[in-house]
């Protein structure tokens, strides 16, 4: 155990002891059970209305011996947090992109330009590809149990002013704020931007003060529902393809019976593949939403995406091999040219 997990785990064991989160009590196979889940999105969103049908379905199939309390918004804590309280079995579930703080290599589910198109998102992001395989493995490790793949967008950047040329990747002299993962940092720069990395939390007050003129990391949707209001452009150069993941902690995995696990396995693989159908449009329907703001969409040719996939796998990539490890890098690369 690295000296970081070490740190948060023993902070975590703390609050359980001081009694400021609460710790789920243990059931047997058969009781009637009551299980957090939390997810990153308002309510009434997409998101928010898949938890829902999830929790439905599964009280519906087990005949109300498990049911959920829903907490959308982040209202259990930032999602890397509840990924750990989730890993001590403190929160049940979670629907949210896997955090990089107990193991840097989740950082490669953000792999910039490993895909371009939708029906490549399905074969390298999908339930049998080898990030999902990846993510299964990783979050093992931290004692949860992967259920589920949940697309959400390709990525692209907001901004406030519009750069001279929006497909130029020279300097462009425009700070923008980059999660602090080494995938967005040295995307963001070979891109041409200035790298700021800040919080997610800190990044509307950043862009609102003008300590920073944009943000990436997100998507339309994303956008949408957090920077609508500072944005004037979005430029959607689909540098990422946004995964979320469905999880359930190992402890409350193992105090389900066979026939529940099974519900929730099925159940899962449905939702994902009804997020499959769905994301495409819904990423569209977003960026429309963002034009009736007022935002302009910039558009690109294919040729001049294509450009920016070719610039960032051959002179990022070769500095996310070192930063994940050649093996790692192999298995989720192999295939994509």
């Amino acid at each position: 155990m690295n000296f970081k997990k070490s740190i948060s785990l023993l902070f975590v064991l703390m609050m359980l002891t001081m009694g400021l989160i609460g710790c789920s009590s243990s059931t047997s196979a058969g009781e009637e059970k009551t299980f957090k889940i939390g997810h990153i999105r308002p309510e009434a969103t997409g998101t928010d209305k898949d938890v829902q049908w999830f929790a439905e379905q599964i009280a519906e199939k087990t005949g109300d011996k498990v049911k959920f309390d829903i907490y959308p918004a982040s209202q259990l804590g930032d999602y890397s947090v509840v990924q750990e309280r989730v890993s001590m079995g403190d929160v049940e579930m979670q629907l949210a992109p896997v955090g990089p703080s107990l193991n840097k290599n989740m950082g490669i589910t953000y792999m910039p330009y490993l895909v371009t198109n939708w029906e490549d998102a399905l074969k390298y992001y999908g339930p049998d590809s080898e990030i999902a395989k990846a993510v299964d493995e990783m979050l093992q490790e931290e004692n949860i149990k992967l259920l589920a793949t949940y697309p959400k967008y390709f990525g692209g950047i907001a901004l406030k002013e519009k750069p001279d040329n929006p497909a130029d990747m020279s300097q462009k002299n425009i700070k923008i704020r980059v999660p602090g993962t080494k995938v967005f940092e040295l995307t963001a720069k070979e891109l041409g931007y200035s790298a700021t990395p800040l919080p997610f939390a800190e990044a509307f007050t950043a862009m609102q003060t003008g300590i920073v003129d944009g943000v990436i990391g997100s998507g339309a949707e994303g956008y949408y529902a957090n920077f609508r209001d500072l944005a004037n452009y979005y430029l959607p150069l689909n540098d990422h393809f946004e995964m979320w993941y469905m999880y359930i902690s190992n402890d409350t995995w193992k105090s389900l019976s066979a026939e529940e696990q099974e519900i929730f396995q099925n159940t899962a693989k449905e939702l994902a593949e009804k997020r499959f159908a769905s994301a495409e449009q819904e990423t569209k329907d977003y960026e429309q939403k963002l034009r009736d703001e007022g935002i302009e969409v910039i558009e690109y040719t294919d040729e001049e995406l294509e450009n920016f996939a070719k610039q960032v796998r051959d002179n990022v990539w070769p500095e996310l091999k070192k930063e994940y490890g050649e093996e790692l890098f192999n298995r989720v690369t192999e295939g994509v040219q």
